[in-house]
């Protein structure tokens, strides 16, 4: 955690410096993230873990805390990514899994879930109790919000039995819309009020001490807030700096504090360096990588269709279709739309909900089949270049090889590559 304290401190002394935060449970997006840490020379990999992809119930990923952490740990192992630059990070965990029941019953579950969090080897903790449970008003009020944030902490801290240096850091706050991109069309979105931002860490502060949490708040790092960012079905809300002016000065006077800004994803790479030197110095990236994911293996399935026979191809897209059409349960509260509409949202969608779907044993065997049938029968130079031109770029450096998971993986890193830029701008 010291790496992560220390940036945080650089940046607070005046260096636009920051950390991606990379938030997905695909092994693609793992890999290519530590792939491109070892060859960026980043101090830290920082990958999160949400709380409805990963909790005691399993989420939709199937995997609890500790499995995750495994899971991870065994990408790094393949990589060669050493495990003292890795920072395991656990993001909106709060209630929010678990909405629909009371809020006393549910409260008790995010307790397990963050005690389990920390028990597993997670230390960057992002304290959300923003959401209403089943018998709560909305919205919910900011003292519940930072009272029940405060009874979290307290369990993460229970949880914790390691010395003083691994101790876990914290972030609180939430942004609006809801975790993983607007459900509904955007138009421009209203940037926190600076007041409202300090009330929200006030609150917390105020809080945690009352609970006994003094040394525990000494190690929140961030608070997240709204931007100005934001993306929907097939929109960006780019960032614009003179809306966020205010905001951006008024953590300068919250000692250790930075912001951490979601829904980062899509940003222009000037935009995400703008950020950053705004303070917002933790940026979170999730549907992002996942949509490059989708993008490459799109590409790849096209690539199939005019390499090989008919009979023997995987049709990773048309299975993926199917398998969401058959079970919807994952996208029918955000896509709307029917016919050819639904279709194109269902694939192409900004908000990538498609990312649910990739552990679905049907559409992970159509992956492993497509992968098995461009090893046998190696895409050629020009359709690399026709379909995954960034990919090409790599392979034509020598970078990466025609393997179809390296060709994946370096789509990957050409949204990363904005990333390290922003947070690195002095390489």
């Amino acid at each position: 955690m010291q790496t992560i304290l220390g940036m945080v401190l650089r940046h607070k002394k005046g260096e636009p410096i920051g950390v991606t935060s990379v938030c997905s449970a695909h092994p693609l997006v793992i890999e290519a993230t530590l792939r491109h840490s070892i060859k960026t020379g980043q101090p830290l990999a920082l990958i999160e873990a949400t709380s409805n992809q990963v909790n005691q119930d399993g989420g939709y990923t199937g995997m609890v805390p500790v499995d995750f952490r495994d899971f991870v740990h065994a990408i790094a192992a393949k990589v060669g990514f050493p495990l003292e630059r890795l920072v395991l990070g656990g993001d909106h965990l709060g209630p929010n899994a678990w909405t629909m029941l009371n809020s006393s019953e549910a409260m008790a579950k995010a307790e397990i879930m963050v005690a389990d969090y920390v028990r597993a080897g997670f230390r960057k903790i992002h304290l959300d109790c923003s959401m209403s449970c089943a018998d709560d008003p909305v919205p919910l009020p900011e003292a519940v919000i930072a009272e029940r944030a405060a009874r979290l902490c307290r369990a993460a801290e229970g949880a914790f039995d390691g010395g003083a240096g691994d101790a876990p850091v914290y972030v609180i706050g939430t942004e609006v819309p809801v975790p993983g991109g607007a459900a509904e069309d955007l138009e421009e979105l209203a940037v926190t009020a600076p007041d409202a931002a300090l009330a929200t860490i006030d609150m917390h502060r105020g809080l945690f001490r009352e609970s006994g949490l003094e040394n525990a708040w000494d190690r929140v790092i961030a608070t997240v807030v709204q931007p100005g960012v934001e993306f929907d079905h097939d929109k960006v809300v780019d960032y614009r700096p003179e809306r966020a002016r205010a905001l951006s000065e008024a953590i300068e006077t919250v000692d250790r504090l930075v912001f951490e800004a979601h829904s980062t994803d899509y940003q222009t790479p000037q935009a995400l360096a703008s950020l950053v030197r705004d303070h917002f110095a933790i940026l979170k990236v999730g549907p992002g990588v996942t949509f490059a994911l989708r993008e490459a293996l799109w590409a790849l399935d096209a690539i199939e269709a005019e390499t090989v026979a008919p009979e023997r191809r995987a049709r990773l897209r048309d299975v993926s279709i199917a398998r969401m059409r058959a079970e919807p349960k994952n996208w029918r509260k955000y896509y709307h739309d029917r016919g050819d509409a639904l279709t194109l949202q269902l694939q192409f969608s900004l908000s990538d909900r498609i990312r649910y779907y990739w552990p679905d044993p049907e559409i992970a065997a159509a992956q492993e089949q497509l992968f098995a049938n461009l090893r046998e029968t190696p895409p050629p130079l020009a359709l690399v270049s026709q379909y995954l031109p960034l990919a090409y770029a790599a392979v034509r450096s020598g970078e990466q090889s025609f393997d179809p998971a390296d060709l994946v993986m370096a789509h990957i890193a050409a949204t990363l590559d904005a990333y390290h830029g922003a947070c690195h701008p002095n390489g």
